[in-house]
């Protein structure tokens, strides 16, 4: 019964992080993907490379961004729009990026 358990909590949560990584993008390519790039590599020189970035990090920044802890003039207005459902399913997309890194 407890691996029942455990197997429906697994198959739930991979269903649930599915939806982040879908939700994430589609929201990504609507408000980020100007500055940051359809797949988080940035477009612009002073716009920041988000694909690969950790879940935690991109969270507690766009958090930041939102209440004005972390100031960016065009980051704030975009940021504060958003939900932590939105937050999460961002990060979440960005986050699932895998990049390789080459060393000089």
């Amino acid at each position: 019964m407890k691996n029942l358990f455990f197997i429906t909590l697994l198959i739930t949560s991979l269903n649930a992080l599915a939806d982040d990584v879908a939700l994430g993008k589609v929201k990504a390519d609507a408000a980020c993907a100007l500055c940051h790039g359809v797949a988080g590599i940035a477009s612009l020189p002073n716009a920041p490379n988000l694909a690969g970035q950790q879940f935690m990090y991109l969270s507690e920044q766009l958090t930041n961004y939102r209440s004005g802890k972390r100031q960016n003039a065009v980051m704030n207005v975009i940021a504060k729009q958003l939900t932590d459902e939105e937050i999460t399913q961002l990060a979440t997309w960005y986050s699932a990026i895998k990049i390789n890194v080459l060393e000089p």
